[in-house]
């Protein structure tokens, strides 16, 4: 089936389900490890200074893939494309839970991060499934569980160490993908672009797209600064709710639960975008990521009061950067079915590193004088993006 006869039916709201389920399920390998670094390091004899590296290699797989594989769903089969990155994630998640030795789930972790970027294979592929109008609600419907996939990885990871060891997070989670990777070759109908470059061109093509198309710059932009602010938070945070709360790794992974309600800003956020509310909902989003860190101020006290501000900050910043999420994505969606896969590949790797960035100076922040100035240097990111959304003429 090719594109064109993709577009002539309605499709079924169970492949949305599917791929909003799948796209869940591949993006939390990125962040099982996050709250087991101390276990992973001590049992794979890795010096506690280096087990940051541990996230980091993930990430910087994942960029490597959003810059280098994404794109090739502009040029490949769309379905095979996916299988073979799946591929990538099941033997890195089996290496990662079979391994005691560092260097080995250091490599484990940077290719799980390399074949995680699946799910932003199907986010655009969704996109082309969904018939005119109804886009933004099709990509909301996605992102909300790609969104719940990030948010609930690292308390599942938390509550099943806690049961049978942080092994068994891999061992899990590899059965799942597997599964997931088979019911989506069975299931979803094929999508073949009719590629008009090669690779190297393609791969050379994604700096100019990002110089050239003005839309895809603002959008990678804000939502590099929201996502900074939003992985600097929950970076943070543990940490705060540890020293200051004096919560347990328990009582952590609740608080990581409440978060997972901002999720339901994307499917909002998607339907509104299709009655051209983008503009006005952008700026919004800007300001209440701002306002969440602001309201985190009167939380002085270690009373049940204080926690409930936390909670409450926590869900709207989830909100504010799941809804832009969805909001930006459907708008560079509209640039054009032959750039769409890597259009998307260069917005994500250019939020993707603004994550990154915030998660850095966040945690060099904290351990240098606690929640004050980590909690302003993440204001100061969405108050970039709100000075830079003030220069947008159109909406």
């Amino acid at each position: 089936m090719n594109n064109l006869q993709v577009k002539t039916r309605e499709v079924p709201n169970w492949i949305t389900l599917l791929l909003a389920v799948a796209c869940g399920v591949i993006v939390a390998n990125l962040y099982y490890a996050q709250p087991l670094i101390g276990l992973i390091s001590a049992d794979t004899h890795m010096p506690l200074a280096s087990a940051g590296l541990i996230v980091t290699l993930t990430q910087i797989g994942y960029v490597a893939g959003l810059l280098f594989i994404v794109p090739l769903s502009d040029l490949i089969e769309n379905r095979r494309l996916v299988a073979a990155t799946l591929v990538i994630v099941i033997c890195a998640l089996v290496a990662a839970s079979l391994t005691h030795s560092a260097i080995v789930f250091l490599v484990a972790a940077m290719f799980t991060g390399l074949g995680s970027v699946a799910a932003q294979i199907l986010v655009p592929y969704a996109a082309h499934l969904a018939a005119e109008g109804r886009q933004g609600q099709v990509v909301g419907n996605v992102m909300s569980g790609l969104l719940l996939g990030i948010m609930l990885a690292r308390p599942l990871a938390s509550f099943v160490t806690d049961l049978w060891g942080w092994q068994a997070v891999f061992i899990l989670s590899a059965v799942i993908t597997a599964t997931m990777a088979g019911l989506l070759a069975f299931a979803l109908p094929a999508r073949k672009p009719s590629p008009t470059m090669n690779y190297g061109e393609l791969l050379r093509s994604l700096w100019s797209l990002f110089t050239t198309k003005a839309v895809l710059r603002r959008r990678a932009l804000y939502q590099a600064c929201l996502f900074g602010a939003f992985s600097l938070f929950w970076t943070v945070s543990p940490l705060w709710l540890t020293h200051h709360f004096h919560l347990s790794q328990q009582g952590i992974a609740l608080f990581a639960l409440a978060g997972v309600a901002g999720a339901i800003a994307a499917p909002i956020a998607g339907r509104l975008a299709d009655k051209s509310w983008t503009k006005r909902l952008t700026g919004l989003a800007i300001v209440i990521a701002a306002l969440s860190f602001l309201v985190t101020h009167l939380a002085t006290d270690t009373s049940a009061l204080s926690l409930a501000i936390l909670v409450i900050a926590a869900i709207a910043l989830d909100m504010a950067v799941s809804g832009n999420l969805v909001l930006s994505q459907r708008t560079i969606y509209s640039l054009g079915n032959e750039i769409r896969g890597r259009v998307n590949g260069v917005f994500m790797a250019v939020f993707f590193i603004g994550g990154a960035i915030g998660s850095a100076l966040g945690g060099w922040a904290y351990a240098a004088g606690g929640w004050m100035p980590a909690s302003l240097l993440g204001l100061c990111m969405p108050l970039a993006a709100l000075l830079y959304y003030f220069t947008e003429r159109n909406g």
